[in-house]
């Protein structure tokens, strides 16, 4: 994460002008200082987007994000704004690429059959399956498999403020903020997601694991991974769309399981 000179949570007085009283200019000076986490965060996201994505158009959709996250952050409750922030920028860019339809349908369609395939298949046979076995489900090569999957590896970009089904408003951002109210409900549902989510990544390989792994809680780039490994990006990135499809499989067939009578 970068380093802050000097956070304006270290004179709480900043916020208090913006968020009690509402003076323009605190909420002026709020924006400027976080503004670098901005840039931070774009640098990351680009590492897996196509060349032809503008820095410019991110930026702009991570300014926005900010600004949101100023207007809706509680600097009452203690938490750490550049980690709350820096959810809400990477959300915006991600929703603003979208809206922008900036990978052709045919890419996504791609990723939707290859998830159902992993969805159907490890559900059959109740393990982890090769490439083998799902290039002879899709009825292609193995090297073809590996080129769908090389083709996808920019829409495995995940976003918390994503719904867990297009269909659906529930988004998995919401599975993880404490709103302070003990929903059993929700409780329950909440064991039982993480309890899918943790037998999903165990059943990843050794391989998917690690990338999932450096990449999310080390915060390591797909090229930093790469040399981590000894691999080549391009094998981390296919690692990387593997993984997700399979954990966004498991947490498919939970989904479906909860809507059961």
């Amino acid at each position: 994460m970068i380093q802050q000179k000097q956070s304006p949570l270290s004179n709480l007085e900043v916020w208090k002008q913006w968020k009690s009283e509402g003076l323009l200019s605190a909420k002026q000076s709020l924006i400027e200082h976080y503004l670098p986490l901005v840039e931070y965060v774009v640098g990351r996201l680009l590492i897996g987007l196509p060349k032809n994505v503008s820095r410019d158009d991110i930026s702009s959709y991570g300014i926005m994000g900010l600004i949101d996250a100023i207007e809706k952050f509680d600097y009452e409750r203690g938490l750490q704004f550049e980690t709350y922030a820096s959810w809400r920028i990477r959300g915006a860019m991600i929703d603003g690429l979208r809206q922008g339809d900036w990978v052709p349908r045919s890419v996504r369609e791609k990723a939707k059959k290859i998830e159902d395939a992993y969805q159907k298949l490890e559900q059959h046979y109740l393990r982890t399956v090769t490439d083998s076995e799902m290039s002879e489900y899709l009825h292609i090569t193995e090297k073809e498999f590996q080129h769908m999957l090389q083709e996808i590896s920019v829409t495995t970009v995940c976003s918390f403020d994503d719904p867990i089904k297009e269909e659906e408003a529930e988004t998995r951002l919401s599975l993880m903020v404490d709103e302070k109210a003990k929903n059993p409900e929700n409780q329950v549902n909440e064991f039982y997601l993480k309890e899918s989510l943790a037998k999903a990544i165990d059943k990843l390989t050794d391989k998917e694991r690690t990338v999932v792994s450096l990449f999310y809680y080390e915060e390591l780039s797909l090229s930093e991974i790469a040399e981590v490994m000894c691999l080549s990006p391009s094998r981390i990135s296919q690692l990387h769309s593997k993984a997700i499809l399979r954990l966004r499989g498991s947490l498919g067939r939970w989904k479906n399981q909860l809507m059961q009578p």
